[in-house]
């Protein structure tokens, strides 16, 4: 899930620490930089990218779908129940995410039904699902998102079993930066 990197509209909680122009210009180099390294021959990636005008982010991007509107439940929902079966859905702001993050994520899903990779501030940095076409549109509905709850609210929704993979790190404020 990429957003188009214009100020003061992505990582606003880092641009109050750095600055928006300067939150801005990490985020566009880390997303990049991101997207290049986690191409895999084993898998597809694919851009769910928001605004709908968004261009630059997706640029050489292969597959992009728009995230539609909505909050941050509806956007994830949305995007995973047009994805084929064993998919996994990442946030754009993970520090240190490999492509053996996400081949662990996918391999759990041959005997889960679905798959969280927990951020250490309590959200999550990876959603998954086994079969997510068959997922209810309202099964993210109600999370407490951007908050310490993110994890257990979602863990709480998402119907059978569920596994949990690598901890990794969300970028949220200027102490998050590697």
């Amino acid at each position: 899930m990429v957003k188009e990197p214009r100020p003061g509209r992505v990582k606003t909680r880092l641009g109050r620490d750095i600055g928006m122009i300067d939150a801005t210009w990490w985020y566009r180099h880390h997303v990049g930089r991101m997207l290049r390294n986690l191409r895999d021959p084993r898998w597809t990636l694919v851009a769910g990218y928001a605004p709908k005008t968004a261009q630059i982010i997706t640029r050489g991007q292969d597959i992009k779908m728009w995230q539609g509107g909505g909050d941050l439940g509806d956007r994830m929902i949305r995007l995973l129940r047009q994805a084929p079966p064993k998919s996994v859905l990442i946030g754009s702001d993970i520090t240190g995410v490999k492509r053996r993050h996400i081949a662990r994520a996918i391999a759990a899903l041959g005997n889960r039904d679905a798959v969280l990779g927990p951020a250490r501030d309590g959200g999550f940095w990876l959603i998954g699902a086994r079969h997510p076409g068959r997922l209810g549109k309202s099964v993210l509905s109600g999370a407490r998102w951007s908050t310490a709850h993110a994890l257990v609210d979602t863990k709480a929704r998402l119907p059978g079993r569920i596994a949990l993979v690598d901890i990794l790190n969300d970028v949220d404020t200027v102490d998050d930066l590697p």
